[in-house]
């Protein structure tokens, strides 16, 4: 039997204002189906998923839908209450008992808002939507759409504001997923992890490729030779991407389930994306032999703050290439503001960084002990998460060119102003624009501009893909390909990590910063690890077993007979979650049970003897499960 098919849109018109985004397009999207869409941003990607969804009408052309279909939509933008609280958000009115034991809920909960607590949200799940960072909304809307799990689940960016370790998460829960899903995403990894088609929105058509962002990018390299294009900077970037992708991480190049011979051809002679020695040379000669040098440095975000690493030492050399992980609030800007700071003689070590502005990217963090050295021939840019102020006035070549009218970026190549503009999509009247009139994706790209057309021979980039879609990533890492400079790059995209820095630095929360040979790979086990000594931590501080606590303690009572919460022991933890997954159980079956007994009352409604019998036997089970939810509320105390 052939799949339902549960979206088909046929020949469908769309225009908004005097651009047409769509035009005689006909796609569909069927049960099973997972569908990654890419595209430059404003070309129409999050008008296409509008139309499927309903929440745009079309021009012209038809759309139709499966009967009973349920679809969840993730924008970009939620519409959560404000007054609500992320447990309204995430598991509506649902008993405790009710969703805590539903193992696929208690994934989501663990994956995106730090376990079934939300430790990661202030007030745990009482914590108001009012008060949420746009982070902490987007976890919350992405979770209540996947407990819903509705037929069609279509994400707009779903990996905006997630680290690492979510994102892994997510690509892992959604790819077996049974309904149909469609994601708009520049996260190329995730694309490669998820996605078994990918949709090209590009010139107001839909071009459909098999496989993920690999396979995409292999038949692409194949339809333009065919058609023997004439872009030549176009071809050279997807040549250097396919280096990259048959050459680079072997979990990656094997994602493709077919090779594409002409595609092999056109990366036949091709170079690695960089030489490294050749960069460390020329960055050496750029930069000479010392660049930063921490030694036994402690450093907090702030004064009072807690500090993110502890008598750390840790050495930037000429030419490294470093990318930073780390969860949220680990530190890793920290450490860039301490980067930033060291080069404008902005520390005085030792001594409090006061006065510094709440939420200042460039403010100096609070260094409390050690030394930072800084190369004398450093010239740094720090290319901070916050959009940098701008002139509304004025024109975007014009600031551009104010900055400096040439760039030199290594191994004889310089490029104009103009043409670093029109590389990264600033062509035609866009060179004239108004600043005040930018889009926001256009004004980040602006602002890396800025920074490099400076001449810096160190970049410090925090979260440098926000904003950027595919092909404009693409021209950023052809860029910094050839760049002779120190790199340290935050970021929470994995495809952009590995395919511009060498050597991957964690913060664990430990205080350490740590090197990582294996990567993001690496990464995620040694996180694990945290996550599993951290459990393991707790269960040894329960030295004081319950069985010495008092005899007149249960064993599942949280308090001591005084009111002190007690502290349980490893075997009482053991013995109380297998007592608590025997209730999950029983509770189950008597819901099953009670809901049999009223459908049999029902239909013994004239037959009273049965009926009698019926609600005895129906009181005995809802008093039996009353007193189980009584129980597993206890349980749930003590373990906590």
């Amino acid at each position: 039997m052939p799949p339902v098919t549960y979206v088909a849109l046929e020949n469908v018109r769309k225009s908004l204002g005097t651009r047409t985004l769509l035009d005689g397009v006909t796609v569909g999207v069927t049960e099973g189906a997972r569908i990654g869409v890419v595209g430059r941003n404003g070309g129409g990607k999050t008008t296409l998923i509008r139309v499927l969804t309903g929440l745009e009408p079309v021009d012209s052309g038809r759309v139709i839908r499966y009967g009973g279909l349920t679809i969840g939509v993730l924008a970009q933008i939620d519409d959560l209450d404000e007054s609500s609280t992320l447990r309204d958000v995430v598991v509506g009115d649902r008993p405790e008992h009710e969703w805590a034991g539903d193992a696929r809920v208690r994934d989501v909960l663990d994956g995106l808002l730090g376990g079934v607590s939300a430790s990661a949200y202030t007030e745990g799940l009482d914590t108001v939507v009012g008060t949420m960072s746009g982070g902490e909304r987007r976890r919350a809307a992405l979770a209540h759409l996947i407990v819903q799990d509705p037929d069609l689940l279509v994400l707009d960016e779903p990996t905006n504001h997630l680290d690492v370790e979510a994102v892994s998460w997510l690509a892992e829960h959604l790819a077996p997923r049974r309904g149909a899903l469609v994601a708009v995403t520049h996260d190329r990894w995730f694309l490669d992890e998820v996605a078994s088609e990918t949709w090209e929105v590009v010139d107001g058509g839909v071009e459909r490729y098999d496989g993920g962002y690999a396979a995409y990018v292999l038949a692409k390299a194949e339809r333009s030779r065919q058609a023997a294009s004439s872009e030549e900077r176009r071809q050279n970037l997807l040549r250097k991407e396919l280096a990259w992708l048959r050459r680079g991480a072997p979990a990656r190049t094997s994602k493709p389930k077919f090779r594409i011979d002409a595609a092999n051809v056109l990366i036949a002679d091709e170079p690695p994306p960089r030489d490294r020695l050749a960069l460390e040379k020329f960055a050496t000669a750029r930069l000479g032999k010392q660049v930063y040098d921490l030694e036994d440095v402690t450093l907090a975000p702030a004064v009072g703050a807690d500090a993110v690493i502890t008598n750390q030492t840790w050495r930037l050399g000429p030419g490294d290439r470093v990318g930073l992980l780390g969860p949220n609030g680990a530190g890793k800007t920290t450490i860039l503001r301490l980067l930033n700071a060291a080069h404008d003689g902005k520390l005085d070590l030792g001594v409090d960084a006061a006065g510094a502005a709440v939420g200042d990217p460039w403010a100096p963090p609070d260094v409390r002990g050690g030394t930072v050295r800084v190369g004398q021939t450093v010239h740094v840019a720090h290319l901070s998460q916050a959009l940098a102020e701008i002139v509304a006035d004025e024109r975007v070549l014009e600031s551009l060119q104010r900055q400096a009218r040439y760039v030199e970026l290594g191994k004889g190549r310089t490029l104009t102003a103009q043409q670093l503009l029109e590389n990264f999509g600033f062509t035609g009247d866009k060179l004239f624009t108004r600043l005040g009139d930018l889009s926001g994706g256009e004004r980040r790209r602006l602002q890396l501009l800025r920074l490099l057309v400076n001449g810096p021979n160190v970049l410090l980039l925090d979260e440098p893909t926000n904003d950027l879609d595919v092909e404009m990533l693409t021209v950023l890492e052809d860029l910094l390909d050839t760049w002779p400079g120190t790199l340290v790059v935050v970021s929470h995209d994995r495809y952009f990590l590995e395919r511009t820095t060498d050597d991957i630095y964690a913060l664990l929360g430990d205080g350490a910063i740590r090197h990582l040979p294996n990567g993001v790979d690496e990464y995620l086990q040694r996180r694990k690890g945290v996550l599993a000594a951290a459990t393991g931590a707790a269960t040894r501080a329960a030295s004081n077993a319950a069985s010495t606590a008092g005899s007149g303690s249960a064993a599942g009572d949280p308090t001591q007979d005084d009111g002190v919460p007690r502290v349980l022991s490893a075997a009482a933890v053991r013995l109380l979650r297998k007592e608590l997954t025997k209730v999950e159980r029983r509770s189950q079956r008597l819901h099953t049970e009670e809901d049999r007994l009223h459908a049999e009352l029902a239909a013994a409604a004239t037959d009273h003897e049965k009926v009698l019998a019926l609600d005895a036997e129906l009181r005995a089970v809802v008093a039996e499960r009353e007193e189980l939810e009584d129980r597993w509320l206890e349980i749930a105390a003590a373990l906590e």
